[in-house]
């Protein structure tokens, strides 16, 4: 059996353990996982009464380049080293189902695990850049978004582009806990203390840190 109870749930063998869970999902290359991809975690979990939220470490963002991109396994591992929580579920699910872009993601996990609830986590600067991801406007019928703002994007509110369309889809804030009960699509802003911390500013402070991970250039 797979030691990732994510991963090993491709194959259907482990979905049960995931039946009837409320699973909070958060994609990203990790490169490396920091103490933000921890904090908006904990604060979903709380604010959405979440059972996990899963980190989804990306083979390859599409929308990111290739170079200085650390490998998979080296992501995965700084993952796990960070999220210190076992409700927190680091996982390479993605390079397993062989799928590229968050839709077919979404729509390969739903498919294999029909009796979780999940709902798609992200901050704001994701918010802001969503109208470049492949086929949006399918995403937001799959699962509900949760965008965990940090006072430096609060202006995202307002300001991202998709927020037009979907201004009917936008959920209140104290009604997070009820996601579950939410018609699709649904979005939902939820202002939050942030971590000032990012994977680029870590990267520029240690441009060794793959190297804890057993990183080799090979």
């Amino acid at each position: 059996m797979s030691a990732d109870p994510v991963s090993g749930s491709v194959a259907r063998r482990n979905a049960a353990r995931w039946q009837g869970k409320r699973v909070g999902l958060l994609g990203g290359s990790f490169n490396p996982a920091h103490r933000g991809h921890l904090h908006i975690s904990r604060e979903a979990l709380k604010r959405l009464r979440l059972d996990a939220v899963w980190w989804l470490v990306s083979p390859q963002n599409p929308l990111k380049s290739a170079d200085g991109m650390a490998p998979l396994a080296v992501r995965l591992a700084s993952a796990r080293a960070m999220a210190r929580d076992p409700r927190i579920v680091p996982t390479d699910v993605e390079r397993k189902l062989g799928t590229r872009y968050t839709v077919d993601t979404l729509e390969a996990l739903v498919a294999l695990h029909p009796g979780t609830r999940f709902i798609w986590l992200m901050g704001g600067d994701n918010l802001q850049g969503f109208h470049r991801w492949r086929q949006w406007r399918r995403i937001v019928r799959v699962v509900p978004i949760a965008v965990l703002l940090r006072p430096s994007y609060s202006g995202a509110r307002r300001s991202a582009r998709v927020l037009g369309p979907l201004r009917k889809a936008l959920r209140p804030d104290r009604a997070a806990s009820r996601w579950t009960q939410w018609p699709l699509p649904a979005i939902i802003c939820l202002e939050q203390p942030g971590v000032d911390e990012s994977s680029t500013a870590l990267r520029q402070r240690r441009p060794d840190w793959a190297d804890a991970y057993g990183h080799t250039d090979k």
